[in-house]
């Protein structure tokens, strides 16, 4: 019993080294990591293989149409005018009407999208695209009156 703990140990620390090895390989060949100067400023599902990206190339800001066959410029915007929408689109919630009901609509509350610019995002460990998902899940499946 005894040795077979001081294997999983033992076991368990080589898989450690290993892992910071490949981790310290990675980095110093530049793998994973982007150099900053390019940033996925928001992207949207078109269809099954097809997605619009806004991206920032240094002061650039370039609207990018990508299926898997190709990738395209469809536009290049201004890049104060992508920051004021970015500025717009993370207001904490929506501002509540005169009437009771909420400034997006007939009583129903206003969706908005929230983003992220850490290292995860755009990818399946993204917290905000789970909850994203989530509400927009639970807004279809719940029974209106």
């Amino acid at each position: 019993m005894t040795w077979m703990i001081i294997r999983l140990i033992l076991s368990l620390g080589f898989i450690a080294v290993v892992l910071l090895w490949a981790a310290r390989l990675a980095k110093k060949k530049g793998l994973g990591q982007g150099n900053g100067l390019i940033e996925v400023v928001a992207r949207q599902r078109m269809g099954r293989s097809s997605t619009v990206n806004v991206v920032r190339i240094a002061d650039v800001v370039l609207v990018i149409g990508a299926t898997e066959e190709q990738v395209t410029l469809l536009a290049e915007v201004d890049s104060e005018i992508v920051d004021n929408a970015l500025a717009e689109r993370r207001v904490p919630g929506a501002r509540p009407a005169a009437d009771g009901a909420t400034a997006g609509g007939a009583g129903s509350p206003s969706l908005v999208a929230r983003t992220s610019s850490g290292a995860l995002a755009g990818s399946v460990f993204d917290p905000a695209g789970w909850g994203t998902f989530v509400h927009q899940l639970r807004e279809r499946t719940v029974r209106k009156p």
